[in-house]
């Protein structure tokens, strides 16, 4: 059985949903007879204090094996990797972009390169989103476009007690 990467990222967001869980990421590769298939998860109401554990990691990938095995869409022999998006989360689809407005990003864009920029705001009409570089202009173009997408991590807030950022500590 053959199945486009789009229609497996499609059906394990839905076995996962009824589990509580979204798909961040989904990566396919491998060679031979054995398929790698790559899956980050994160909790579908995810609050900001709610981490998905390696637990979680370990009870979502023993529902997906089940479908896996049964269904044979990776063959007989695979390797199953899931794990939490990681503070660096990629960014993939229109709505992780949605929920991070406000939140810097690297992302590589055509002809400007790779680039770091603050997600000002995202259209799901329009299926674009509004990136602004440091020191330019907002750029608004369809979310397909920007690729390799990450969050960028404020080292100085995530070291801090309490995420506490500079500003906040010279209020006190």
């Amino acid at each position: 059985m053959s199945i486009s990467l789009e229609q497996l990222s499609d059906e394990l967001e839905s076995r996962l949903a009824t589990i509580g869980f979204e798909v961040v990421d989904v990566r396919k590769g491998g060679g031979g007879s054995r398929t790698r298939l790559q899956v980050r998860i994160d909790w579908r109401n995810a609050a900001p204090d709610r981490k998905v554990t390696i637990e979680d990691c370990a009870t979502a990938s023993r529902h997906l094996e089940a479908w896996l095995d049964a269904s044979g869409v990776l063959g007989p022999q695979y390797v199953l990797e899931v794990s939490s998006p990681g503070m660096e989360r990629p960014l993939r689809r229109l709505a992780q972009w949605a929920r991070f407005v406000g939140r810097e990003a690297d992302v590589r864009l055509r002809e400007r390169g790779r680039m770091r920029v603050r997600i000002t705001a995202v259209d799901p009409d329009a299926g674009t989103v509004t990136l602004t570089p440091r020191g330019g202009e907002a750029i608004t173009l369809p979310a397909v476009e920007a690729r390799d997408a990450t969050l960028v991590v404020d080292w100085g807030a995530t070291l801090r007690p309490g995420g506490a950022t500079p500003q906040d500590e010279q209020d006190d």
